[in-house]
C-alpha cells in the first residue's frame, strides 16, 4: 500500500464536505468499495468538484452511439498521451471491468494503434488523440473518416469532449500529484472474491 499522500494539496476530512459532495462520495464508496482519490482530491474545492463531476457525467454516463467501453478507452489512450498515470490506472482498471477484457487498457494506454481492437475503435481513437494533441488541425476529413466507421456528428462531438474533459481531468492530476487507489491495479485483472 502506498504511503504517499494521493494529492499535494489538502484533502479535507469527508465530515467537513458539504452534504451532496459528502453523499456522493459516500455513495461511489458503497458502489465500489473503495474511495476514488481524484473524489477526495477534487473536494479540496467543492464548486469546482461539482462543476468537475457533473461534466464527467454528462459524457460518461450517458447513451448514444459509443458504449461505456469505448468512452473508457478515449480516456485512457488520451491519458497515456498526456502522461497522467491517476487517470491511466483508474480508467484503465474501468475500462478493464466494462470491456471484460483484462488486457485491453493495457495496449490501449501504451500503443492503441497496436491494441486487440477493432478498426472502428482505432478510427475513433484516432480522432480522440487528433483533439487531445493537435486540435487546430482537425478538418473535415476527419469526421469523414468517423462517417466511414458508422460514427454519427453527435458521436464525433461525444470523441471530442471526453478527449478535451480528460485533457483537463489529466493535467488537474499531474498538477496535484494525484495517487491512483491501490485498488485500481488489480480491478479487472483477476476475478472478484466471493
Amino acid at each position: 500500500m502506498s504511503a504517499k499522500p494521493i494529492s499535494r494539496y489538502p484533502v479535507p476530512a469527508l465530515e467537513s464536505l458539504p452534504e451532496d459532495i459528502r453523499a456522493r462520495i459516500l455513495a461511489v464508496q458503497e458502489k465500489s468499495g473503495f474511495v476514488p482519490n481524484v473524489f477526495l482530491a477534487l473536494a479540496h474545492r467543492p464548486d469546482e468538484f461539482r462543476a468537475f463531476f457533473a461534466y464527467h457525467d454528462a459524457l460518461m454516463e450517458k447513451e448514444g452511439g459509443l458504449t461505456k467501453a469505448e468512452r473508457e478507452m478515449i480516456v485512457v489512450a488520451t491519458s497515456g498521451a498526456n502522461n497522467c498515470q491517476y487517470c491511466v490506472v483508474a480508467h484503465g482498471a474501468i475500462l478493464r471491468v466494462r470491456a471484460k477484457d483484462p488486457l485491453v487498457a493495457d495496449q490501449v494506454a501504451i500503443n492503441y494503434r497496436k491494441a486487440d481492437i477493432t478498426p472502428r475503435q482505432r478510427a475513433m481513437l484516432d480522432f480522440a488523440m487528433k483533439v487531445a494533441l493537435e486540435a487546430q488541425v482537425i478538418g473535415d476529413e476527419d469526421f469523414a473518416r468517423l462517417r466511414e466507421h458508422g460514427f454519427s456528428e453527435e458521436d464525433a462531438w461525444d470523441i471530442g469532449a471526453i478527449a478535451a474533459f480528460f485533457g483537463l481531468s489529466n493535467r488537474m492530476a499531474n498538477l496535484t500529484d494525484m495517487r491512483p487507489n491501490d485498488e485500481f491495479y488489480l480491478l479487472g485483472r483477476v476475478p472478484k472474491a466471493k
